[in-house]
């Protein structure tokens, strides 16, 4: 597509776009593809001269595939402390920079997605004070979104309101490089600004919502730039005067103690116009100030922990206490101020520090006033879908390819040193699965230049090492690979075997695997496969178009995408801790990912894979190891179980302060301090309002025989059970196999729990820990009494029946998830109705009532197309901790539910299939508004794998 037929297909799209909306609000029905045919054909007329240089049948299907699209519903927890609210639709009218952002954004985003823009805009703005309220505020939210889900789309949507409201300073915080700098500040010029921040050029050329609106007296004012030297500079500062009356300055800086510092002298020097008598403190009070922070949980927040350079020298230049405290001095300055920060990790350690305020730099980043959680559209892919214990798809989808050591670690050594030459098979050359890779990459591009995608950026990323000279190395070594299979394809020579090795690996392998993530994850979208002839003809141009990039923080990281918008870029990057969070890489395809950092950090930067692939989904590949894919699935499990969380606390009418202290004792923390830190810090736990499941095991028989008698004890000793099927409530259609135990006593649960033996890789469930746990709560007369029940399988052919303490169970199936030589994995143990057990009827309609009340509609937590029709365990477990009002329904604090499982050994291993059953448990605890809490300190230190996780690292 030439850039002319790009624009006649976008002005097209957008005015199609609206015309439908129209016609599907008449017709009170959803669209069809006789309605898009109909509004094209009245459009094909006005605007002959556009269509006669579009394919008109990609035009439907765009339009098809736009309005499928849903978008699920955000959720906010608020404090009204001193806010007045202050935004209806009188002051709405006359805006400008919203306008022409909306119109910007209109080719660009399906309308479902543009309203649920405009609906979180207006919500996130509305928690921010009125900019013309007279006297001093300060308001201070956190926006979580998903990773890669958009969220600069949010926040320059947010911009283009504050400033039509009245906000005069607005700072935008990007990342800690030049390269992300750089691409905000772009995509800003595009948003908001509407001219290219072109360091040294006479006539700043229009841009984005620029071209939308010519009228350059309501440009806003840049204070930065999109040059790698654009950062705010003294220069800049030394001529900037501001005033209230002009329009809008923006500044786009660096989180880098320079560049805040000169930013902070000149607010001082320059720009404050008023001091306080009090305290001395120079004060800027005719200025209305916003703040948005990118990336908030990354170099903003005081965490304590040391930042080190990749020689390891302290790096004083981002440190995360320093940054901190001039954000905050930043922020203190302003006699009106609104910060907001924006992150797609909900543990944002925001949270955990709420270290309240300091005389010099005023009050902590803590988001006192809101936390709003956005919501991810239909067509978002992410860890949740992919990773997550709850994703509805099959078990191993084609889009992850897991690495096992031997496929990389005599390469790239864990724990390798600078200086370091990687080496396989005895020659400089890449590993067998990073050639894969590349092959994998280059089908990718074919088969998108196949679907008319050619012009689009395509890129793959490769982060294997956080030495800059293993790097360079990294970077030869690929670039020698590509370059001798274009050298094959174009001139033709030795190509028999390696064109032969190929058809056979894109018909087996390729493309049934883009065929079976089709099935799993895309709707709404016709995609289109290709024999291996129509891919043969194009690969020779797709190996002379790819270019192998060293990605080293620059500006040009970014702006080479800007400059290659017409014909498309395929590049693959390579890069360690540059590449670092945030950066995105435009149309990207296939990673080849191995671990470089501390775990959650490298988990967050293999992050950016996720998020919107329209048009190819299908052909996008991860490799990575198997360690990540496990830690892939916690992380996504952890993030879920606080989403819940705070839904139940949104519904609960809580403030973000209620919500911080919840979370500083969640038990979930303990997995991602552990992939934080190299030493685990000791936590003040509590599990009430949790589910606890053990889903790692020991695979040697002796460890299996040993739980299986301590349950066998435990079993024996409850005395006659009653059948499953005599709960207080049974749902009409439900059949129960199994056996049900009421009013047995905490101490028979406590004994039990410390005779089982729990692995230490399970670092989540200890056994002993949450038998201090129950008998810490036994002192507040709460989980004295206890529902056992232990639940078979539903019969069917592969029955296999066992018995334990005497009563006879039906074995469940659970395939392991990822080969160790040490323990048993397993994805999820229970099935969701088993935490409704022996609820009464009140109780059970009353649970599904709130967990239909908060459900969201949001494709990534696996939530389904519909409102649950069952109620879910957060929500059971709120009823339970609350009781229910007016029903005469108490609280039910004083009853926990332990679930028993038995698992076939033969999941495990074939080596396994004639040992004991292995014993599986869960907990479901109701929540308690109890303060009492146990301390892990003495579980942390002894358990090896605490230590042993970040080692090599540090």
């Amino acid at each position: 597509m030439t850039l002319f037929s790009q624009k006649a297909f976008n002005s097209i799209l957008s005015m199609a776009q609206n015309m439908l909306r129209f016609a599907a609000e008449r017709a009170q029905s959803a669209v069809t593809p006789e309605m898009i045919e109909k509004e094209l054909n009245k459009l094909a007329i006005l605007m002959e001269e556009d269509f006669a240089l579009v394919d008109r049948e990609a035009l439907a299907d765009e339009l098809i595939r736009r309005s499928s699209r849903t978008v699920g519903d955000n959720a906010t927890l608020s404090s009204g402390e001193d806010h007045i609210p202050w935004l209806d639709s009188e002051r709405k009218k006359g805006w400008t920079y919203w306008r022409r952002y909306s119109e910007y954004m209109e080719a660009r985003v399906p309308w479902s997605a543009l309203d649920a823009l405009d609906v979180a805009t207006d919500e996130i703005l509305s928690q921010l004070e009125d900019p013309n309220r007279e006297g001093a505020w300060d308001r201070r939210g956190l926006v979580v979104g998903h990773v890669q889900s958009g969220k600069t789309g949010n926040y320059t949507g947010l911009i283009c309101k504050a400033a039509d409201s009245g906000y005069k300073i607005i700072i935008v915080l990007a990342g800690l490089h030049n390269n992300l700098r750089a691409q905000t500040q772009i995509r800003l010029d595009e948003g908001f600004l509407g001219f290219a921040t072109i360091s040294d050029a006479d006539e700043l050329p229009a841009v984005g919502v620029g071209l939308i609106d010519s009228d350059t007296s309501v440009r806003p004012n840049a204070a930065t730039n999109r040059s790698d030297k654009g950062d705010f500079n003294t220069a800049v500062a030394a001529k900037m005067n501001i005033s209230p009356e002009q329009r809008p300055w923006l500044f786009v800086v660096k989180k880098n103690k320079t560049v805040l510092e000169r930013l902070l002298h000149w607010i001082r020097n320059r720009v404050a116009n008023h001091v306080d008598p009090e305290t001395g403190r120079k004060l800027v009070t005719n200025l209305p100030l916003l703040v948005i922070d990118d990336e908030s949980d990354h170099g903003s927040v005081d965490t304590g922990e040391d930042v080190v350079d990749e020689a390891g020298n302290p790096d004083l230049e981002h440190e995360p206490k320093t940054i901190n405290r001039l954000i905050r001095s930043i922020l203190h300055h302003f006699s009106r101020t609104a910060y907001v920060g924006y992150t797609a990790t909900p543990f944002a350690n925001i949270f955990i520090h709420d270290r309240g305020e300091t005389q010099e730099h005023g009050p902590d980043l803590f988001p006192a006033a809101f936390i709003t959680n956005l919501a991810a559209p239909s067509n978002y892919v992410g860890p949740g879908r992919v990773f997550g214990s709850a994703s509805s798809t099959p078990d191993r989808l084609p889009l992850v390819r897991p690495l096992v050591e031997a496929d990389f670690k005599s390469w790239i050594p864990q724990g390798h040193k600078s200086g370091y030459r990687p080496r396989w098979q005895g020659g400089e050359r890449i590993p067998d699965t990073l050639a894969e890779a590349i092959r994998s990459f280059v089908y990718a591009c074919a088969v998108r230049k196949l679907r008319g995608q050619g012009s689009k950026h395509s890129s793959m990323l490769v982060h294997v090492t956080r030495f800059t000279s293993v790097q360079s190395a990294v970077v030869s070594q690929v670039a020698d690979y590509v370059r001798d299979l274009k050298g094959r394809y174009t001139r033709g020579m030795d190509l028999a075997d390696l064109e032969a090795n190929m058809r056979a690996e894109y018909e087996t392998v390729f493309l049934p695997g883009m065929r079976r993530t089709r099935t799993a994850l895309v709707e709404d979208e016709k995609l289109e496969d290709f024999e291996w002839s129509a891919l043969r003809a194009v690969l020779p141009d797709i190996l002379t178009d790819i270019r192998v990039r060293e990605i080293n923080g620059t500006a040009k990281d970014a702006l080479d995408y800007v400059e290659n918008e017409g014909t498309g870029l395929k590049v693959i990057a390579i890069g360690g801790d540059k590449l670092a969070r945030g950066l995105t890489l435009e149309g990207l395809c296939t990673s080849y990912f191995l671990r470089t950092a501390r775990m959650y950090d490298t988990l967050m930067q293999m992050g950016r894979w996720f998020g919107y692939r329209d048009g190819y989904l299908d052909v996008c590949r991860l490799y990575t190891s198997e360690e990540m894919v496990e830690w892939f699935g916690h992380i996504a499990d952890a993030a879920e179980e606080l989403r819940q969380e705070f839904d139940n606390m949104v519904a609960a009418g809580a403030t973000p302060k209620q919500f911080g202290l919840r979370v500083k004792s969640h038990s979930v923390l303990t997995i991602t301090s552990r992939a934080k830190m190299r030493n685990a810090r000791a936590m003040q736990l509590t599990y009430s309002g949790d589910l606890l499941q053990t889903i790692v095991f020991p695979n040697r028989k002796d460890d299996i025989t040993v739980n299986f008698r301590a349950t066998d004890r435990f079993v024996e000793s409850l005395g006659l059970s009653l059948d499953l099927n005599q709960q207080q409530f049974v749902p009409n259609g439900q059949r129960w196999n199994g056996h049900l135990w009421r009013e047995v006593p905490a101490l028979s649960v406590v004994s039990f729990l410390r005779g089982y033996r729990t692995h230490p890789a399970s670092f989540r469930i200890m056994s002993p820990l949450i038998a201090d746990f129950i008998e810490e709560m036994n002192k507040g007369l709460e989980l004295v009494h206890w529902t056992v029940a232990l639940i078979g399988k539903d019969s069917g052919p592969d029955d296999k029946h066992r018995t334990i303490g005497g009563c006879s169970i039906n074995m469940l199936q659970r395939n392991r998830t990822t080969e160790h030589s040490d323990r048993y994995s397993i994805k999820t143990l229970i099935s969701p109705r088993d935490q409704a057990i022996d609820l009464t009827e009140t109780e059970w309609t009353t649970a599904l009532e709130l967990s239909r009340r908060t459900w969201r509609n949001d494709t990534d937590r696996n939530e389904g197309k519909e409102p649950p029709s069952e109620p879910r365990g957060p929500q059971i477990r709120r009823i339970l901790g609350e009781g229910v009002k007016g029903a005469g329904s108490p609280h039910r604090r004083d009853r926990g539910l332990l679930m028993l499982y038995l698992l076939d050994p033969a999941g495990a291993s074939d080596a396994l299939a004639d040992a004991d059953p292995v014993v599986a448990w869960a907990i479901s605890f109701p929540g308690s508004t109890s303060d009492r809490r146990v301390s892990n300190a003495s579980y942390v230190g002894n358990s090896v794998l605490w230590g042993g996780l970040n080692d090599w690292v540090d």
